[in-house]
């Protein structure tokens, strides 16, 4: 009886165009329902591709979840530093500039944040999207302390030296954030004003 020899195990290969489109329909469908409630059937049937495809293209729903995240992460990202550029500002405004940036952000994504909902469906499991959430935040950190070190350092922020840009930086990104949450379970849906005033108080001290 001749041997059967197994086939090799097809290496996921999302850079396809079914791989463009699956990711594109379930970045919509995960943001606008939750991770939990699409499942890879629904995903499949409004991409107009077999679940067969989807596994091939992804390996699996939690490795889709981890790229929709990345996806998401990198719109962000692109359209953070295209508007904080384009806005011209510099000094103190620019760490201003980044909250008015993501209070636009909000009011057209009116779901929230996408990864405090996500963190919310897999936070404290070892989903692959828990390292894209993490990356994100640890992203917006930096950014938020490496601002503020040059706002201080360039003469328009506090004059007395008492204040560690770094600490700054990170009570600013606190601020950052806790508006995220407050504006995506819409108990503070100005939110993003009040981290602004809170924000601009701080470095006017």
């Amino acid at each position: 009886m001749p041997r059967v020899t197994a086939r090799p195990r097809r290496e996921p290969n999302p850079a396809t165009p079914a791989g463009e489109k699956v990711l594109a329909v379930a970045a919509e469908l995960f943001y606008a329902n939750g991770i939990r409630a699409v499942g890879v059937d629904r995903i499949a049937d409004e991409a107009g591709v077999t679940k067969k495809t989807l596994y091939d293209r992804f390996g699996s729903k939690d490795a889709l979840v981890a790229a929709y995240l990345r996806r998401r992460e990198a719109i962000w990202r692109k359209h953070l530093h295209e508007r904080l550029e384009a806005s011209g500002t510099t000094g103190r405004e620019r760490l201003l500039t980044v909250l008015d940036i993501a209070a636009d952000w909000a009011e057209r994504n009116r779901r929230g944040c996408a990864f405090v909902n996500a963190h919310a469906e897999i936070g404290g499991t070892d989903h692959p999207g828990n390292a894209v959430i993490r990356e994100d935040k640890a992203y917006m950190l930096r950014l938020f302390v490496d601002l503020a070190e040059k706002t201080l350092g360039d003469g328009t922020g506090p004059v007395d030296g008492r204040q560690d840009p770094a600490t700054i930086g990170r009570q600013i990104h606190l601020m950052y954030e806790g508006a995220l949450t407050a504006h995506t379970t819409g108990v503070q849906p100005e939110a993003f004003l009040t981290a602004r005033a809170a924000a601009a108080a701080l470095l006017a001290r």
